[in-house]
């Protein structure tokens, strides 16, 4: 397999809200929501970079277009990282998901590892990494 992600798809239960938290509150550009002329069709897509989109789309409908059995979410499955060019850049970016509403689950620390991070999570439960990682420095897209 090629390694070709283009969408990360995130289940949420209020694509309303959902919407206002990345597009209002972390500043993701977006067309809003699109597809609402379909059953299960109401989705959101954010540019994040090159190549790469976010969705947005309510869990029962994705429960129904994967053809399983909707389960309650849990954060602990996965988390998306968010990777910045500096310490100043997590404390920046924690402080804008904070004020969006999202909760912070781990306050922006030095790491074991020599790197800078924190943890939060969005309305719906999904857990994002904001992270400095001094090795990658100048890589960043």
């Amino acid at each position: 397999m090629k390694p070709r992600i283009t969408v990360l798809t995130l289940g949420v239960d209020d694509l309303e809200r959902s919407l206002a938290f990345y597009r209002d509150g972390l500043g993701l550009p977006t067309e809003g929501i699109v597809g609402t002329e379909f059953e299960h069709g109401a989705v959101a897509f954010f540019d994040l970079q090159a190549g790469l989109r976010l969705a947005i789309w309510r869990r029962r409908d994705l429960a129904h277009e994967a053809k399983v059995a909707q389960a309650p979410p849990s954060p602990t499955e996965m988390t998306i990282g968010h990777n910045v060019g500096s310490k100043e850049e997590v404390d920046r970016v924690m402080e804008q998901a904070r004020l969006a509403g999202a909760t912070v689950t781990d306050p922006a620390h030095d790491t074991f590892w020599g790197g800078y991070s924190g943890h939060f999570m969005d309305p719906d439960g999904h857990l994002w990494e904001v992270v400095w990682n001094p090795a990658w420095g100048a890589d960043l897209p």
